[in-house]
């Protein structure tokens, strides 16, 4: 058995490791990249990921779909699949939100000087270029925060590095507010949907329906607290069958809509991706 093998059995004793701990691993290839996704994926056709451009499930048993595919199972991590991806990968990775956990990666010496400065200590992991800082409690992630500084949590993968030093500390607000934006004025494409059928006045336009169909929409993407592009996307299909084809829709749904979405963090293009990709589903 050559050098590179043992090194690679190692690598599936460690994600079994991690997995026994709580900590969703999963392989990265070479150049610290995830693996590509498998035939039965190629070109989106299980219906996407929330991180790819068609959100939807995906019953995919392979190690597809970046962070997605982190998991905690032993069994799937020892599978076929699982076990051939694990022969092949240059490194572990794991996937800090779906353990509970942010990882404020800094990348470089002023980075962690601007950390000491202004962050609660926590457990400290070193890394090639600079550290990971490891808070107990999931956020959304977000690159380039500030310069030299990432945030890996939901919907995200760190590499693992090994057992750091510290003790793991609550996520604190000032992580929380690294990726607070301010409040974004949403102006959407007029959206035009066909009327019903026989030009009889539209039984959704009762302001009670609507609304609280909207409201309830609003809510359900509010509440996400993972997977929002799914969430997303699921909920304007769903407002789109109920009243897509009547023509009760206005701008002012729609807007409320992108406002609920975009306070998640979405950004105007993926609001109207996920739009444009629910009408197309429904065939208006």
């Amino acid at each position: 058995m050559t050098q590179p093998t043992l090194l690679r059995g190692e690598h599936l004793q460690t994600a079994l490791d991690l997995a026994a701990s709580g900590l969703p691993p999963l392989p990265l290839r070479a150049g610290k990249v995830p693996f590509g996704n498998c035939r039965r994926c190629a070109n989106n056709s299980c219906g996407g990921r929330p991180n790819m451009k068609a959100p939807g499930p995906c019953a995919c048993p392979g190690v597809c779909h970046a962070w997605a595919a982190a998991t905690t199972d032993p069994h799937v991590i020892t599978s076929g699949p699982w076990r051939r991806a694990w022969l092949h990968a240059e490194a572990v990775a794991y996937h800090p939100g779906g353990a509970g956990l942010t990882a404020v990666d800094l990348d470089n010496a002023d980075a962690i000087a601007w950390a000491r400065e202004t962050l609660p200590p926590t457990h400290v992991v070193p890394t090639s270029r600079g550290e990971h800082w490891l808070y107990l409690g999931a956020m959304q992630s977000a690159n380039a925060v500030r310069p030299g500084v990432d945030i890996k949590s939901l919907m995200a993968y760190a590499r693992w590095l090994g057992f750091g030093t510290g003790t793991m500390t609550p996520l604190p607000d000032a992580v929380r507010a690294l990726i607070a934006k301010e409040p974004t004025t949403v102006r959407p494409t007029a959206v035009t949907m066909p009327a019903v059928g026989g030009g009889g006045e539209c039984p959704h336009r009762t302001p009670t329906y609507l609304d609280r169909g909207i409201a309830m929409a609003e809510q359900y993407i509010t509440e996400a607290r993972e997977a929002v592009h799914a969430t997303v996307y699921r909920t304007f299909l769903a407002v789109l069958s109920t009243h897509g084809r009547c023509g009760c829709l206005t701008e002012v749904h729609v807007a409320q809509l992108f406002t609920a979405a975009q306070a998640k963090g979405e950004s105007p293009r993926h609001c109207t991706d996920a739009w444009t990709n629910a009408r197309t589903t429904l065939g208006l």
